[in-house]
């Protein structure tokens, strides 16, 4: 007998399980969490063969990335097969040729898909033409697996690493999907010894790896969703409807929920990565307590930020052509670090910004005599971080901001029309959003031993404990989410 109910169960779970640009698969999904454990089910079964362990990732990997970009997932194949073949012609015959058709293959696919319309935009402009822009679909997460590729070409050209004999163990490396569509960029010369070693997971990396992910889960999808859905967009999108003083909140707000949301999804990777028997190096150190920009940089997104310095920095002659040459390389590598963000020129600015910052700091501590790592102490450092704090904030306006017109509003709005008198009244309409605020600055600025304090006190209980806490969050999280999933900020990078 035909029941017409199963017909339609079979079809929601299709739905599910089919590419839905409106629901990209992400980490604090539902979805994701029920697909997980069916994949580590599996997983862990496979571990003691190797080569099939591998085969069933990659898969699982580019099924994950379908679920981000659909039929887009063939750029990982693209890139996978022309860089793969191009390291090992590169180890044999030492080309800079070669090494200028890798970067010209990663990043021309990356220049279409992400500037098309910018350029051929700022063209017409200079034309007086009317410029439509076309429809170019942008794959979530190309920006970084192209620059994970690349890293491997390059050093191999440098002598670094040693290409691969196994195309399986690079389309692995290149697709690993806890990274995959927003970080960290992981090198090659870090990644790729871990492959083919037996599978291990220790207490201790099964363990921080649970506190990561309850982490990570607590700054996404509970302080950065909800601020962000409740208040933060309500006044980016409007300047001109609110105070000087929710203008000003708001930018403290995105603040907090950039950091949250990009540093949650690298907290989540890592913790999934080390379920998963691999280890990650970290991407976020609280950089909101940096007392100068160059601290908050090696802080900020650090595998972004030390691949600029590495493949961009010193190919442009880092600090070994004189110190006027250094300031100019700071800010291109800045200029293009924001170009890389997006397409825009409110990136640029944003980059720009940083670059300028960088120089004025490397000439500063060149003038008070500062040595290589130096750090301030007691009243002055912390003035220093107040002021690297509000620079970083001010420069995120930029950022957040699709035009200069809302980013100079709201600058405006915020030293011409600030109405400090309506902070209660935005504490007792907002009360929600002010102690998630609230929460997420105390947690950031809490000292280090803090965090290692928690880390070591989940690391201490049993497996039961550990499920039990993350059921908590994970209740936390189905009380304040909203209805719509939040895609992380950095997917359209």
């Amino acid at each position: 007998m035909h029941f017409p109910w199963s017909d339609i169960i079979w079809s929601k779970v299709a739905e599910q399980f089919a590419y839905n640009p409106q629901e990209p698969l992400i980490f604090s999904s539902g979805f994701f969490l029920f697909l997980f454990l069916a994949f580590s089910a599996v997983y862990i079964s496979l571990r003691k063969a190797n080569t099939l362990r591998i085969l069933f990732v990659t898969l699982f990997s580019y099924y994950f990335y379908y679920k981000s970009s659909g039929i887009y997932f063939f750029l990982l194949a693209v890139v996978t097969l022309s860089d793969f073949f191009i390291g090992k012609q590169i180890a044999r015959t030492r080309s800079r040729w070669l090494v200028a058709l890798s970067v010209a293959i990663d990043l021309g696919l990356l220049a279409y898909f992400k500037y098309t319309n910018f350029f051929a935009g700022m063209l017409s402009q200079m034309w007086t033409s009317n410029f439509q822009p076309w429809d170019i679909f942008l794959p979530v997460g190309i920006s970084f697996f192209t620059f994970q590729s690349l890293s491997y070409t390059i050093d191999i050209y440098r002598g670094r690493i040693k290409p691969l004999d196994n195309i399986l163990d690079y389309a692995f490396f290149v697709s690993f999907f806890p990274q995959l569509v927003a970080g960290p960029i992981v090198r090659a010369a870090d990644f790729i010894p871990q492959i083919r070693k037996p599978l291990v997971v220790t207490q201790q990396m099964f363990s921080e790896g649970v506190f990561l992910i309850i982490s990570g889960l607590f700054k996404k999808a509970v302080i950065s969703d909800y601020i962000s859905v409740n208040f933060v967009e309500r006044v980016f999108d409007r300047p001109d409807m609110y105070s000087g003083i929710e203008n000003l909140l708001a930018t403290y707000g995105y603040t907090l929920q950039i950091y949250c949301d990009f540093s949650g999804y690298s907290d989540m990777a890592i913790g999934i990565a080390l379920l998963l028997g691999f280890r990650f190096p970290v991407n976020f150190n609280s950089p909101y307590k940096s007392d100068s920009p160059t601290e908050f940089w090696r802080r900020w997104h650090i595998s972004l930020s030390s691949w600029l310095k590495d493949y961009l920095y010193i190919s442009l002659g880092g600090n070994r052509k004189g110190k006027v040459r250094q300031y100019i390389n700071l800010i291109i590598t800045m200029l293009l670090g924001g170009l890389w963000h997006g397409a825009s020129l409110n990136f640029v600015m944003w980059g720009g910004l940083h670059g300028v910052a960088l120089a004025i700091d490397k000439k500063k501590n060149e003038l008070l005599g500062r040595p290589k790592g130096y750090h301030s102490e007691g009243m002055k450092r912390f003035l220093e971080v107040f002021l690297t704090f509000h620079f970083v904030a001010f420069c995120w306006i930029f950022f957040r901001n699709s035009t200069f017109e809302n980013s100079w509003l709201m600058i405006k709005m915020i030293f011409t029309n600030l109405q400090p008198q309506i902070l209660f009244d935005w504490v007792m309409s907002y009360w929600g959003v002010a102690l998630l605020m609230l929460t997420g600055y105390a947690l950031h600025f809490l000292p280090s031993r803090t965090t290692e304090t928690a880390k070591s006190f989940i690391s201490r209980q049993n497996i039961f404990v550990q499920a039990l806490i993350i059921i908590a969050v994970v209740y936390v999280v189905i009380q304040v989410k909203s209805s719509d999933i939040q895609p992380f900020i950095y997917f359209q990078f």
